[in-house]
């Protein structure tokens, strides 16, 4: 697969208008061939000096059974995500039993290729078995239950990935929009402490990895005050927290830059690492009006809202285009706060977003097609990084 030649065709013309170049300007001819060589050609390149790229990979690009997307993968990122493989009922489906052959595969693909590895995610209300809540019975455990099972989890998968997994998903969409605590398991049980206890023990079991508060609609307000305080009060309490990660879960449209950026300066001003975990822009219509991106909030198949089943429009192509040039301007703008960048997926064929919030869309929100060609927002992309050289 060759993913850069338009990349580089097109710089050369360009480069050869430039200098115009002729056969006979040899040394001309060289320094097209010399700017060609230093040009950034992936997207780990281009930012290197920015912050990580990656992505998030499914079970068959962690198990090595997918080729073309493994080879976007190595060539293209420096850091990678587990999408699915290190949830709970993924790893720990049930009691005592753990499936640990996917995130080994996962890990070992990173290591091998000198990348960032994250994982994701310990503590989530969603992916998480029933069993970890109750008795045999079907009643609810009681709290100090609950937090020993929450304590073997971390202690065994976080330990297992000691030294190997760089950074931690410690506690995952546990905000409502409006900045209060989801009315979830873990809080209805034990009480706020859940937040405290899944630091402390995630930093217990893997001391050298970054640990993350992690959420979507990060761009609202309330919702981004509301994971600040989370992380403020861990920390009086003599708790690491390194840093926040905003998922990217974006429209065409909304949120607008203004309130990204406004998100991205708050968190940095409040001491931590900057993240974009999830990143994709949906070009679809949403039944939701994007109001979230909760897993939970599916609806029924609406051919209204699949409008590009046989390929996405130029004037849509060109809105996408757009929108990953002003977001990636916007992460160049505040590279100083922000430490990686992670797409939510490889290639169109990969992503969520074909089926959610409605199964069975044909949605087109990566750089990569589903015949794992570069689409023009690559280039774009690309070209972000090339600004700051001139």
């Amino acid at each position: 697969m060759k993913i850069h030649k338009a990349f580089i065709a097109s710089f050369l013309a360009v480069a050869c208008l430039t200098v115009s170049c002729t056969d006979s300007d040899s040394t001309n001819q060289s320094a097209t061939n010399q700017a060609a060589e230093t040009s950034p050609q992936t997207l780990k390149e281009a930012f290197e000096d920015d912050f990580y790229v990656g992505a998030a990979l499914n079970y068959r690009q962690a198990n090595g059974n997918a080729p073309q997307a493994t080879e976007i993968i190595k060539e293209q990122f420096n850091t990678v995500s587990p999408e699915n493989l290190l949830k709970w009922e993924s790893v720990h489906p049930k009691p005592g039993i753990f499936n640990f052959e996917p995130a080994d595969k996962y890990v070992a693909l990173g290591q091998q290729n000198n990348m960032f590895v994250v994982g994701h995610t310990l503590v989530w209300h969603n992916q998480t078995p029933t069993w970890v809540f109750e008795d045999e019975q079907g009643n609810a455990v009681s709290k100090e239950v609950l937090l020993q099972r929450m304590q073997e989890h971390i202690d065994t998968v976080a330990g297992r990935y000691r030294g190997k997994i760089n950074g931690w998903d410690v506690v995952n969409e546990a905000l409502n929009d409006d900045g209060t605590l989801r009315q979830s398991k873990w809080l209805n049980i034990i009480g706020e402490e859940f937040l405290e206890k899944a630091f402390q023990f995630a930093h217990e079991a893997a001391p050298d990895a970054e640990l993350y508060y992690n959420d979507y609609n990060m761009w609202k307000p309330e919702k981004r005050d509301g994971a600040i305080r989370i992380v403020r009060n861990l920390q009086n309490k003599g708790i690491k927290v390194d840093g926040i990660g905003m998922q990217g879960h974006w429209g065409l449209e909304n949120p607008s830059i203004e309130q990204i950026e406004a998100s991205i300066e708050a968190i940095a001003q409040a001491g931590v690492k900057v993240m974009i975990t999830e990143l994709d822009i949906d070009v679809l219509p949403n039944p939701s009006n994007r109001q979230g991106a909760d897993i939970d909030a599916t609806f029924e198949f609406d051919e209204r809202y699949n409008l590009y089943t046989t390929g996405l429009p130029d004037s849509v192509q060109q809105k996408l285009t757009q929108r990953y040039t002003d977001i990636f301007d916007l992460f160049r703008k505040h590279s100083d706060k922000i430490s990686r960048i992670t797409f939510w997926g490889v290639t169109d064929n990969d992503s969520w977003l074909n089926d959610w919030p409605i199964k069975g869309r044909t949605s087109y929100p990566m750089l990569f097609d589903r015949n794992y060609q570069p689409k023009p927002a690559f280039n774009a992309v690309i070209n972000t990084a090339a600004k700051k050289q001139q």
